[in-house]
């Protein structure tokens, strides 16, 4: 049995609410008009989700990106383009 356990954090000023169900993706891009793949998939851990995001480097032309897709409203929680 399960049981869903609700968490709260802040990320750049904005109050995420979420789950331990909840899936965090990391996504790698290039290019403005390229598409994103998912390189990380985290299940229910904002915090490591976070590092990962952190920790990869984006050359010349490339994009990331950190997405919540259960989020209703604005699902990207943060995206940075080099």
């Amino acid at each position: 049995m399960n049981h869903i356990t609700l968490k709260e954090a802040t990320l750049n000023g904005k109050r995420i609410g979420y789950s331990n169900e909840t899936e965090f993706l990391v996504q790698v891009g290039r290019y403005s008009k390229g598409s994103y793949k998912t390189r990380y998939v985290f299940k229910g851990d904002l915090a490591t989700a976070v590092g990962y995001y952190n920790g990869i480097n984006i050359g010349n032309g490339y994009k990331k990106r950190l997405v919540m897709p259960s989020a209703s409203r604005n699902p990207i929680l943060d995206r940075q383009t080099s």
